[in-house]
Formats: C-alpha cells, sequence, structure tokens
C-alpha cells in the first residue's frame, strides 16, 4: 500500500499499492479477524502503512481520492483506537483532507460495520502516539476523577492482574539432591557404605570427605546461577497510589488496570506502564531497561513514530513498570499490566528459557556415567571370578569395592573446578568477569560470536567524518570522535562543478542504466582546509554552523562560538520526531555593529534531518560562491545569490546521500531560512507550534556524516576469530547500509560472508528457514529483542556454540538462551548481568577474543589432565584385576593406599597441569567439533598406553615379591612390605607422569621440566606427602605404609627410566600421526604466541 513511483517532487502511489489499499477496506467490511488485527495496530502505525496522504494530493486520481475518504470512514466510525481522522494522516496534509472530505462527504460518512462481540477493551500497548484526551476517551478515563470504582471488576477480569510471572525458585534440598544423585558421588557414597559395612572406617570417611567437597562445589554453583530468576522477583512494585471516583488513594499494585490514573512523585518505583497525562519536571532512571543510568527527562506530547521501530529510551511520554522517579512529579493512565509490561514480558521469557548445561558440564557428565558402568562391571567381574575360584563372597566383594574406588578419580571434580576458577581469575586480569564457572571452557568451543555493534565494536560516540556541500566541495575530518580539539584535521576534496556533477550523474544512468558517484581521484587530491573562521571556506562555515546549532558533533566551530563571538541568540526549537524526520532551531541575531555577524535583527531557523525530509521543504540551494564572501556575506544576501532546487538537483542529492551511506556514514541533510521580521517574526512561529511554519521555504546547505568508528584492536580480533575458525556475527539496532559498511572495515564481512538481513526480514522467517539460509547471514540490522532470540535459536539449531552480547533488559532473554551470555559492564543493566555467564568489564569485543582463547587453554588443560587422571587410575584398575585374575590372596595395595595415592598423585599435579600456558596456534585451528568428547582417540591410546606402563611394571615388582623371587630385599616376604614397595614404584610412576602430560605428543626434552614452575612444586608436594607417609610414625600406621630402603628407590629408579622410554617411543607415533592428520607438528606451549 505504501509503494511509491515518481520523483520526490511528484511521488505517488503504483497501481498494486492502489488496489492493495481498495483489498484492505473490502477486508476490513468482510473479514472480523481482520478487524481484531487491524485494531491491534496504533494509528502510527496505520498511518505509515496506508499513505492515505498519498491518495488526497491535487495531483492524485478521483479513484484514490475517494478510496481515501472511504478508509478513513471505516477506521474513525468503526474503531474506538482511531476517532479522530487526524492521527492517521500527517500533519502538513490535513488541509487537503479537509477538502477531500467536503468533496467526498457520503464516502467519508459511509456504512457502519458490524460491531464485534463484547465491551470494547482497548488492547495492551503503549500509545506514545496518542494525544492525551484521545486516550483517555478511549479508556473512559477522567483526567481529574481517575476510573470508576464500579468497572474495576470487569477490567480485571479481563486484563487479568498486574504481576509479573514468577519465576520457579527451586529449593535449597532439591539443588543438594541434585549433586547427590550426581552419577560420580552415586558410586562412592555406596563404596563409602560398604567399607563402612565391611569393618573400615577410615577409607569410607576418606571418601566420605571427597563427596561432601564435590557436593558444596556444585551446590554453590547451582545456587549461584539462579540469582538472575531471584532478580526478577524484586521488579516488583507493592504499592500504587491511583485516582479511582475522584479520590486519591494507595492501593496494591497488583489491582492496577488498564485505565486507572497513576499518581508519581519523587522516589516511586513505577508500577506499571503508563501513559504520561501530566508531569512537572518529571525525570526517571530507566537503567533497568535501557542501560542508560541518566535519569530521563519526561514529557506528555504525542511521538508520531512506528510501534516496532521506536527505543525505550525516546518513549519520552511513557513510564515503565519497576522503573524510579529520580525527580518531579506526574500523573499517568495505565497502559499495559502484568505480563504485557516491557518487565512482564522480558521477565517471562527468561522464566520460559530452561537452564541448558554447558558442553564441558555434558562432556564431564557423560565420562562420569561411562566410569561408573566400568566400575560396576568390573566389580561384578571380581566378584564372579573370586567366588569361582571358592573364595569368600564378602571378601570379593571387598575387593571388588577397591578396584570400583580405584576407577573412578575422585579429584576429578576439585580439579575441573579448580582449573576452571583459575581461568576466571586471569580472565578478570584482561577485563572478562565470570560468572559461570563452566563458561570459562565454553567459550573455548564457540563457533559462533553474536555481537551488538554500538559501543562493543565501536567507540559507541559519534563524530562528523564527511560534509558535502551544496557547491559540490567534499570535506573529510579525522579523529573527530577524540575530546582533544587540537586533534585531527579536516580536508576539502573539489569534485567537478555541481551543473558538471549533475550533468555526469545523468549521462551515466542513460549509459549505464545506473548512476554512480566516483570521489576517488577527487579525495586523492584533497588539501588540508582551514578551520580558523576567517580563513575556512564559506560553504564549510554554514555547514558546520546549522549541524552545531542543530545539536549535533561539530566540525571546527563549536556552539560557543556562534553564542558569544557571533552573539546569535536561541530563540527556541521544534524536536526530531520520526513523522516529520527533521528538527529546527530558531536563533536571533541582535542589533549589532560588527562585521563579523549576520544582520542586525534577523532571525534565522536551521533545520538538520533525513535528507528525503529536507530536500521536500527546500525551494533553494546554496551555489558556489565567490572566495572572497564569507559566511556572514552570503546569507545576508541570499536572495540574490541561491539557485531554486530542480528534479536534477535532488536526484543528485538523493544519490550523493546515498553514496555517503555506503561508506557506513548516517548521512543528515542541513539546509537553513532567513527571516528578516525581525524577532518577532520568529517568536510568532514558536507561538504557532507547528512545525511546517518555520520548516517551509528552506535553502539546502549540504550533507553532512556522521560514524560510529570502530574501536582500536577489533579488526584484528576480527581476524583472529577468522583464523580461530570462528564466525563473527554483527546484530545492531543501525541502519544496514552503515552496519555493513562498519563490518567490511572490519572484515566480519569477507569473502562469501556478505549477506545482510533486516530485522523485519527476520520476523519474515522461521526459526528452521532462518537457519537453513546460505551464507548465514553476518549482519542483522533494525533489529528488535525477540530478533536476537530466534538468530540464537536458529544457530543453535544446526550445532553451533553461540556467544551472545547485550546490554539492556532486552536483551536477557536471547543472553540467557545462548551456550555463552555476555553482558556489558559498563552499559548493562543488572539483570542482563545476572542472565549473562561473562561480564565485559570493558565492552570491548577484544576482550570476548582473549577470553575465548582463555577458554581454549582451559580445555586444553582439563583434556590434559583428564588423560593424565585416567593414566593413573586405568593403571590402578589393570593392577587389582590382573592381581586378582592371576589368583593372589591379596591385593597389591589396601583400599587406604589407594585414596592416598588418588590423592597425592590426582590432585596436586592434575591442578598444576591447569596452570599450563596457551599452545602455539591456539587461535589457528578451528573450534572443536560440539559433539566432540572429553577424549579424543589420540587421548585413548595416549591413556591406554601410558596406563599399560603405569600397571606393568608395578605389578610385576609386587608378583617377583609374592612369590619370592625378591630373595636379597630385605622381608619381601610379608605382605606389607610388598604393598608398601608396589606403592611407591606405582606412585612414583604416576607423578612422573604428570611431567610428560604436559603435552599429550611432545616430548619431555620439548616441553622441558621448568617451564610450567606449578607443576615443579607440585611434584615436590606430592612426593614429600609420599615419603611422609612412609617414615613418618603415626601416619605410616594409619595409611599401613612400611618404611622403605635404598633397595627399594632403586627399583623405582629403573621403573621410572623405562617409563620415560616407551613413553617417548609412544609421542614420536602420536607426533607423526598429528603431522599426518592437520599438516602440522606440534610445539612446546607459549604464552607469546597464539
Amino acid at each position: 500500500m505504501g509503494h511509491v513511483q515518481g520523483t520526490l517532487l511528484n511521488r505517488r502511489p503504483t497501481a498494486e499499492a492502489d488496489l492493495a489499499f481498495s483489498l484492505f477496506g473490502e477486508f476490513i467490511e468482510e473479514v472480523e479477524q481482520f478487524r481484531v488485527a487491524v485494531g491491534l495496530k496504533s494509528a502510527t502505525d496505520l498511518r505509515h502503512s496506508l499513505k492515505i496522504h498519498r491518495r488526497c494530493q491535487p495531483r492524485s486520481t478521483e479513484e484514490e481520492k475517494q478510496a481515501a475518504a472511504s478508509i478513513l470512514g471505516l477506521l474513525t466510525r468503526n474503531f474506538s483506537q482511531f476517532p479522530d481522522w487526524r492521527d492517521l494522516v500527517k500533519e502538513k496534509e490535513h488541509n487537503d483532507i479537509e477538502e477531500l472530505m467536503k468533496k467526498y462527504g457520503p464516502k467519508f460518512e459511509g456504512s457502519s460495520i458490524p460491531a464485534l462481540e463484547g465491551p470494547p477493551f482497548p488492547p495492551a500497548a503503549l500509545y506514545f502516539d496518542k494525544a492525551i484526551v484521545k486516550l483517555a476517551a478511549m479508556f473512559g478515563t477522567n483526567l481529574e476523577t481517575g476510573l470508576s470504582k464500579a468497572r474495576i471488576p470487569e477490567l480485571q477480569e479481563h486484563y487479568g492482574l498486574n504481576q509479573l510471572p514468577e519465576p520457579p525458585k527451586p529449593s535449597i534440598l532439591k539443588m543438594i539432591w541434585t549433586q547427590v544423585s550426581d552419577y560420580m558421588v552415586v558410586i562412592l557414597v555406596i563404596a563409602a557404605i560398604a567399607e563402612f559395612a565391611t569393618d573400615d572406617p577410615k577409607a569410607a570417611a576418606v571418601l566420605l570427605i571427597v563427596v561432601v567437597l564435590n557436593i558444596i562445589i556444585g551446590f554453590t554453583q547451582e545456587y549461584k546461577a539462579n540469582k538472575a530468576l531471584e532478580a526478577l522477583m524484586s521488579l516488583s512494585v507493592p504499592k500504587a497510589m491511583v485516582i479511582r471516583d475522584g479520590q486519591q488513594e494507595q492501593v496494591n499494585s497488583a489491582d492496577l488496570v488498564p485505565g486507572d490514573l497513576v499518581v508519581l512523585d519523587e522516589g516511586d518505583a513505577i508500577p506499571a506502564d503508563l501513559r504520561l497525562v501530566d508531569v512537572a519536571q518529571l525525570e526517571i532512571v530507566e537503567a533497568i531497561l535501557t542501560g542508560e543510568s541518566l535519569p530521563v527527562q519526561k514529557h506528555t506530547d504525542a511521538i508520531k513514530q512506528r510501534t516496532r521501530k521506536l527505543p525505550l529510551a525516546d518513549c519520552k511520554g511513557s513510564a515503565f513498570m519497576s522503573t524510579v522517579v529520580a525527580r518531579g512529579r506526574g500523573k499517568g493512565i495505565v497502559v499495559r499490566t502484568g505480563d504485557e509490561t516491557e518487565i512482564g514480558r522480558i521477565s517471562k521469557a527468561i522464566v520460559s528459557t530452561p537452564h541448558v548445561k554447558t558442553p564441558i558440564q555434558i562432556k564431564l557428565t557423560r565420562l562420569g556415567m561411562w566410569l561408573v558402568v566400568i566400575a560396576l562391571v568390573l566389580c561384578a567381574i571380581i566378584v564372579v571370578i573370586g567366588v569361582a575360584r571358592g573364595n569368600y563372597w564378602l571378601d570379593m566383594l571387598k575387593i571388588g569395592i577397591s578396584l570400583a574406588v580405584s576407577v573412578i578419580p575422585e579429584g576429578l571434580v576439585v580439579v575441573v573446578t579448580l582449573t576452571m576458577a583459575i581461568g576466571v581469575r586471569r580472565m578478570a586480569s584482561k577485563n572478562a568477569i565470570v560468572r559461570k564457572l563452566p563458561s570459562v571452557e565454553t567459550l573455548g568451543s564457540v563457533t559462533v560470536i553474536c555481537s551488538d555493534k554500538t559501543g562493543t565494536l565501536t567507540e559507541g560516540k559519534m563524530g562528523t567524518a564527511e560534509i558535502w556541500t551544496a557547491d559540490n566541495s567534499i570535506f573529510t575530518f579525522t579523529n573527530s570522535t577524540s575530546l582533544d580539539p587540537s586533534v585531527g584535521r579536516a580536508m576539502v576534496a573539489k569534485a567537478d562543478s555541481l551543473p558538471e556533477a549533475i550533468e555526469n550523474l545523468e549521462k551515466s544512468r542513460a549509459e549505464n542504466g545506473a548512476a554512480a558517484i566516483d570521489d576517488t581521484s577527487a579525495k586523492a587530491a584533497a588539501t588540508e582546509a582551514s578551520t580558523e573562521f576567517s580563513d575556512a571556506p564559506t560553504h564549510l562555515v554554514l555547514s558546520t554552523m546549522v549541524a552545531t546549532l542543530c545539536n549535533n558533533a561539530s566540525a571546527g566551530f563549536s556552539r560557543e562560538f556562534f553564542h558569544a563571538t557571533v552573539g546569535l541568540q536561541k530563540l527556541g526549537e521544534y524536536a526530531f520526531d520520526s513523522e516529520r524526520k527533521l528538527m529546527s532551531v530558531l536563533y536571533y541575531q541582535p542589533p549589532n555593529e560588527q562585521s563579523g555577524a549576520f544582520k542586525s535583527d534577523t532571525t534565522l531557523i536551521m533545520v538538520k534531518g533525513a535528507p528525503e525530509g529536507v530536500l521536500s521543504n527546500c525551494t533553494h540551494f546554496i551555489p558556489a560562491a565567490s572566495s572572497a564572501v564569507n559566511a556572514f556575506q552570503l546569507v545576508n544576501n541570499f536572495e540574490n545569490v541561491r539557485e531554486a532546487v530542480n528534479d536534477g538537483f535532488v536526484t543528485y542529492v538523493s544519490e550523493r546521500a546515498g553514496h555517503m551511506a555506503s561508506s557506513g556514514l548516517r548521512v543528515l541533510a542541513l539546509a537553513m531560512r532567513k527571516l528578516d521580521g525581525g524577532r518577532g517574526q520568529g517568536e510568532a512561529i514558536l507561538a504557532e507550534s507547528k512545525s511546517s511554519a518555520a520548516e517551509t521555504e528552506l535553502t539546502f546547505v549540504g550533507l553532512i556524516g556522521l560514524i560510529d568508528p570502530p574501536k582500536a584492536g577489533v579488526k584484528d580480533a576480527v581476524t583472529s576469530c577468522r583464523e580461530a575458525g570462528i564466525k563473527v556475527v554483527m546484530i545492531t539496532g543501525d541502519h544496514i547500509a552503515t552496519a555493513s559498511s562498519i563490518a567490511k572495515d572490519l572484515g566480519i564481512i569477507h569473502g562469501e560472508n556478505t549477506r545482510a538481513l533486516k530485522g523485519y526480514e527476520v520476523d519474515l522467517l522461521n526459526e528452521e528457514a532462518l537457519a537453513d539460509l546460505k551464507p548465514f547471514p553476518v549482519v542483522f540490522a533494525r533489529v528488535s529483542p525477540d530478533n536476537k532470540l530466534k538468530i540464537v535459536r536458529a544457530l543453535q539449531s544446526k550445532g553451533n556454540i553461540v556467544a551472545m552480547t547485550g546490554d539492556g533488559v532486552n536483551d536477557a532473554p536471547a543472553i540467557k538462551k545462548s551456550d555463552v551470555g555476555i553482558a556489558m559492564g559498563i552499559s548493562g543493566t543488572e539483570i542482563t548481568k545476572q542472565a549473562a555467564d561473562i561480564v565485559l568489564a570493558d565492552d570491548n569485543f577484544t576482550t570476548i577474543v582473549q577470553a575465548v582463547k582463555e577458554g581454549r587453554r582451559v580445555f586444553d588443560n582439563i583434556s590434559k589432565f583428564i588423560v593424565y587422571l585416567l593414566s593413573c587410575n586405568s593403571a590402578e584398575i589393570w593392577l587389582f584385576l590382573l592381581s586378582t585374575i592371576v589368583g593372589t590372596k591379596y591385593l597389591p595395595f589396601t583400599i587406604i593406599m589407594i585414596l592416598w595415592a588418588n590423592i597425592i598423585a590426582d590432585v596436586p599435579p592434575a591442578l598444576s597441569l591447569g596452570m599450563e600456558d596457551f599452545e602455539k596456534g591456539i587461535m589457528s585451528r578451528p573450534p572443536r567439533p560440539p559433539q566432540q568428547g572429553v577424549l579424543t582417540l589420540i587421548n585413548l591410546l595416549a591413556i591406554a598406553v601410558q596406563g599399560t606402563v603405569i600397571m606393568s611394571l608395578p605389578l610385576l615388582v609386587f608378583l617377583l615379591g609374592y612369590y619370592g623371587q625378591l630373595p636379597w630385599f630385605p622381608e619381601i616376604e610379608k605382605p606389607s612390605v610388598q604393598q608398601s614397595l608396589t606403592f611407591l614404584v606405582l606412585t612414583t610412576m604416576q607423578l612422573t607422569q604428570s611431567f610428560m602430560s604436559r603435552s599429550v605428543s611432545l616430548s619431555l626434552f620439548q616441553t622441558g621440566i621448568f617451564g610450567n614452575k606449578w607443576m615443579v612444586y607440585a611434584y615436590i608436594l606430592s612426593f614429600v606427602l609420599m615419603v611422609a607417609g612412609y617414615y613418618i610414625p603415626g601416619l605410616n600406621t594409619f595409611l599401613e605404609l612400611t618404611p622403605m630402603g635404598w633397595q627399594a628407590w632403586v627399583i623405582t629408579i629403573i621403573a621410572v627410566v623405562i617409563q620415560l622410554v616407551i613413553v617417548e617411543i609412544l609421542k614420536v607415533i602420536l607426533r607423526a600421526t598429528t603431522r599426518a592428520r592437520d599438516g602440522y607438528e606440534p610445539a612446546p606451549a607459549t604464552d607469546a604466541t597464539a
């Protein structure tokens, strides 16, 4: 219905648009469901969609005028939301509509359509585009006495209670049960019970200590993860002050209904979404929704803007639930309650988003299940073999339990948690604060980073990048966002004269079918322009003056210069709104005798806005002028120097604006008007309160291009992501041309990744269709919070691990749904931070990339110590199993020895592996496949071989002692000596294996011994504890260890040398395998290369 044809000065609807317009009227008359859908729309949305004003102009056809009269009649007579036709038509077209109504009165009056069933309850909406009197009439609210109490029950029945959705709050007992029912914990508890039952309380006590520690750590993590839900509970406002039947009274906020007249005072929390009807210096802090900590000045004016495109921060006539009055007082009509409020919708989305385990949690759970299954199977095998050989079943059960205990690495959960905690500390030093521990590792497997543009990829502040003036001069600026005025400079490029440029453009369109503007050669020959007023180009001074006085970024001359030096006095302004797409400000030049000023007693109107909006109100433009003429002389002589606007000029300016926008600039047009009627004429225009009185008969000055430049280092960070196989997706509320240009500059749009999508296009696709787009878009512009959530789900449906950034409460559902939610620490709201896994203290994209790098290191180190732990524990498994199969009367060592070995040989060395530095090329390899487990085939091979080596030598020593083949060893015939010797050999080999586990495939001679100082400290600590267990009286009795002589140490050293030789041979094979598979040979870890 809104499609048009023709030039800017002669636009009219297409034939297809006219057909759609007629069908719209027929559907209203004949389809009840369609009427319901239309009734949910705002007047502004309909005004933008129907474009009625284009069908009532003098050049419109009779059919178009009749159709416009009919549609207006249908809407105003049959919908309570649209009682006044003026809400449905642009303000400056009201005169045309009045003429239309006189001519086509019968069409406008028309016949009414069947009324909808039931009383007319206005739909929940912000109604920011509604005039106060009309809004009150629609809800049946008296602006003095409020609602009638008699209507409250009926309204409550229809709209429901004003309550936020209550989040499910898991009980502490349930959270504890979740930890107790973990597979690993269950098997350890069963083992402890069995040890108590078989009269071995020492082993049982150690097992229970490990269980309690694991439960405490897991419970703490889950308790913190539920803080986001608890934060929602604090958003409800318990009481509200309302006026009903003329009486001001305090009521429960839950009892509020749409139409209630709420009284606001300083310090009050807003109890529902309100449309303000009376304000007195009212300022409201909306940080909870927008992230903006400064209070927002409120007013009661209607805002003529489409519902979907108005950011919450721009809803100056609305107040939102849970925000706080910082200053002043006011009244507002309730328009949305409960789930329909802005906070309610977000709360519902957060509550409905299920908690999803991170990849590392899933993989460790899966590993734990396998270990439990293996433990049970081996336990059963041992018992069956023993009983079959005639052994007492209870003795065999004890042996089986011992074997099960050796299967499970009791320190695994503790070591994983502490390693991630170390990663958290490292990331905090790089401005990434981790709220949820497992997210550290998850970052390392991220395949897609969805990042906001403003403030994350860019600096978050606008500066002037380019100005084009009507004499076809191009001014470019460097470092325009710097706060230091001495930084940056202006360059001027002289292109063809304007008539030549217009002629060349028309020739290009005729020859190539498309217009093209190329400033490359002109900009290459640019020279530096003076920013001193006396020497600056005239057109630059005028453009800068309009931009600066219209509250825009200055480019050389400040507002203070025009106020203090030139002497301009501000009379007033007409604020920007999206209906006009303009703003204007009126300045007065008082009587003066100085040359550096405009003509005395002159009023100047400065206008800026969208190029289309400004051009449509311009009648003239400023052509090239003599260099001897300054800005004051030019304006004072406007009538003689300016030229009339024509179609050729309008077309060229439109193409020029498009050319600037394609470079990522936000383009605004600049114009002005001179009034010779003195101050009184300017004040009269303001007194009319009609912007159209000021914004007419304008003289076009130029175009200004603003840019929010990329942050330093972001481009390199995006390149690093690309090399690491991570797709970066930009999601922004900015225009698609600007977003795409910034994305190109940063390398986000690169190679085949060139697709960009608008928010309304995302609305048209379901999740499956969006996920199937090839290539998947790398830029999403003009998006809504719902779009963000859909994008996350679409990416996850294809197996991606997604990181999502955000700052406002609106972003919280998408952040919570993503695998790694990242909130902005500076601009982010508290709820967003609570829902996020990671908070960026500096709001910088490069910090995310550093966090990904740290996440990869964490996973590498987790993988290393899991290989180490399972190599050691598998050795214990096979040692027990084979000794049982051989038929020894007792185990190679006791249960308390097993637990002691698992404590001293598992935790300190494994924890030191978590301190390993980055491996070389860590950000040059693709992300791990999401479905890949913790253990790869190479890891499993390493575990199998290393476990076999660590098992076979202690088993050989045990069997030699058991069968009396070590006659030279003192008291070897005693079982306790045999067990103590076996324990010494096994534990020393396990500790030595920690150095070899610094890399799965690199030689010990490459990784070195002293490269990880924490490994050296851990080895010394564990070795000292092992030795203490042999030689400290009392402790050795508790551990059932016998002091060893020099003979035991000789045997141990021989075993370690054999272990080193075999493992080094294995690593040669693994390096060759890696080289053949991945095309590179692993290199030692280093913090300097990534």
